[in-house]
C-alpha cells in the first residue's frame, strides 16, 4: 500500500514562527529534535508563545510521526522520529511534516522503522529537490510504497526491531565509554611520569639552560608555498599527535633558498613547537618515520634541540607534550602580548632532569605505551564504526521478512 492509504488524517506541515516568540509557552519540536534514536525527547524541547487556536491546530498525538521537510544537509531531509504522549501540549515547526497513521491499518513504530530504513530513504532522498536547501514534498511521501503484513505481524516486527535497537544502543554506549577511556590513557601515562612524587624530587632546570638550538624558520620573500616541488616546509598545520605529521598537504620552498638558510633546517629528533595561531604550543618530533631527508620549518614553528650531555630529545618531546609541559607553554602564551610565544618562552619552563639513561628508558617506555594505546583506540573505533552500520542492517532484514 502507499503511505497515503494508511493515514488517519492528511499530511500536515508545521507552523511558522518568529524568533522573538521563543523561550516560553508551548513545547515546540524543531528540526534538530528529530535526529534522535527514535522517540522525540520532549524534556529537551524549546518553547514558543502561540495563540490557543494554533496550539490545538498543530498539537501532536501519540503515534504521530514527524518527517524533516526541509534540510540544509541533503542526508537530513525526510528523516523521521515519533512522538509519544506528553503531559503538556506539543506542537511542531514548519520545516516538518506530520504523519498521523491509522492505527487500524499500521503500527506507528512499524511505519517509523520503515521510513528510517535505507529502502525508504533512498527513494525519499533521491526524489527530493535541492536549491539552497533540500526539500521533500507531500506528493512524494504520499506515493511511497509501504510493505504491510497483518497488523499483529507489524507489531511483532516493531517489537523485535526495538529489542535489537536497544541491544545496539547498549553496545554503542559501552564502546564509546571504552574509547573515552582509551583516549584518556596517554595523559594518565604522562602524569605518572612528570607529575609523580619521584619527578618532584628531581633536579629541575629552566629549559633555556638545557638547549643548544632554539630557532624558528622563515620563508622566501614573496613565497606563498604554491610551488609543486622543492624542499618540504613544515608549518603549524602539519604537526600531528604523538610526533607524527600531516604531509598529504605538503608545501615546498625552492632548493636555492634552502641552501642559503642559516636557521630552520630540520634534522631527525628535532622537537617542533607551534609558536602562534590556533594551535600554539602543539608539539611534535621528527622521528625515524619522517619521510624526507631534507626539510625546513616556516616562521610559525620553533625548532628545539637539547644539549646532548643534559637532555634526550625524546624525553624533551614527551615532557612538552604532557599536561605539565603544555600548561607551562600555555602560561607563556597567554602572558604574551603578541598573540603567540617568542623565544623567551623557554625561560619560564621548568623541566625535571633525571640522568640520561633514565631519560632514554622513560622515553622508550612512553613510546611503547602510546603505540599500544593507538592500536587500542584504532580497534575500538573500528568496532564503533561496525556498530553504527547495525541499525540499517536490522531494518533491511526486517523488511525483507528475515526477523
Amino acid at each position: 500500500m502507499r503511505l497515503g492509504e494508511v493515514l488517519k488524517e492528511p499530511l500536515k506541515n508545521g507552523l511558522n514562527y518568529r524568533r522573538e516568540d521563543f523561550g516560553f509557552g508551548t513545547k515546540f519540536v524543531n528540526v534538530s529534535d528529530i535526529f534522535c534514536p527514535a522517540i522525540i525527547d520532549t524534556k529537551k524541547l524549546d518553547r514558543i508563545n502561540l495563540p490557543l487556536k494554533d496550539v490545538e491546530k498543530y498539537r501532536l498525538k501519540t503515534g504521530d510521526i514527524l518527517i524533516v521537510r526541509s534540510s540544509l544537509k541533503r542526508e537530513g531531509v525526510a528523516y523521521p522520529a515519533i512522538f509519544v504522549e506528553d503531559e503538556e501540549p506539543v506542537v511542531f515547526c514548519g520545516f516538518l511534516i506530520r504523519v498521523r497513521p491509522d492505527k487500524k491499518k499500521t503500527e506507528p513504530f512499524y511505519l517509523l522503522n520503515y521510513l528510517r530504513s535505507s529502502i525508504a530513504r533512498e527513494r525519499l532522498v533521491g526524489d527530493s529537490d535541492t536549491v539552497t536547501i533540500t526539500n521533500v514534498d507531500q506528493g512524494t511521501l504520499l506515493s511511497l510504497n509501504i510493505p504491510l503484513p497483518p497488523l499483529e505481524e507489524q507489531k511483532r516486527i516493531a517489537a523485535k526491531i526495538q529489542e535489537l535497537m536497544q541491544d545496539v544502543e547498549r553496545a554503542r554506549t559501552a564502546c564509546e565509554k571504552q574509547l573515552e577511556a582509551a583516549k584518556a590513557l596517554p595523559a594518565a601515562y604522562l602524569r605518572g611520569v612528570f607529575d609523580s612524587e619521584k619527578a618532584k624530587k628531581l633536579e629541575r632546570k629552566r629549559l633555556v639552560e638545557c638547549l643548544n638550538i632554539l630557532e624558528s624558520g622563515s620563508r622566501p620573500k614573496g613565497c606563498v608555498f604554491e610551488i609543486k616541488e622543492g624542499i618540504p616546509s613544515i608549518g603549524a598545520e602539519h604537526l600531528n599527535s604523538f610526533g607524527g605529521f600531516y604531509l598529504n598537504n605538503s608545501r615546498f620552498i625552492p632548493i636555492e633558498f634552502y641552501q642559503t638558510m642559516k636557521r630552520g633546517k630540520v634534522q631527525k629528533k628535532d622537537v617542533l613547537v607551534v609558536k602562534d595561531g590556533a594551535t600554539t604550543g602543539k608539539v611534535s618530533i621528527v622521528g625515524d618515520a619522517f619521510p624526507y631527508e631534507k626539510a625546513a620549518i616556516n616562521e610559525h614553528v620553533f625548532r628545539l634541540r637539547g644539549e646532548r650531555s643534559l637532555l634526550k630529545q625524546e624525553f624533551l618531546f614527551w615532557f612538552l607534550y604532557s599536561t605539565t609541559g603544555q600548561s607551562q607553554i600555555q602560561q607563556e602564551f597567554h602572558g604574551s602580548a603578541q598573540g603567540g610565544i617568542n623565544q623567551k618562552f623557554v625561560d619560564g619552563i621548568s623541566i625535571p632532569i633525571p640522568d640520561l639513561h633514565t631519560q632514554q628508558r622513560i622515553a622508550s617506555e612512553l613510546k611503547e605505551k602510546m603505540a599500544r594505546v593507538e592500536n587500542l583506540r584504532t580497534g575500538i573505533e573500528k568496532q564503533l564504526k561496525a556498530i553504527t552500520t547495525l541499525p540499517q542492517s536490522i531494518l533491511r532484514k526486517a523488511f525483507r521478512g528475515e526477523l
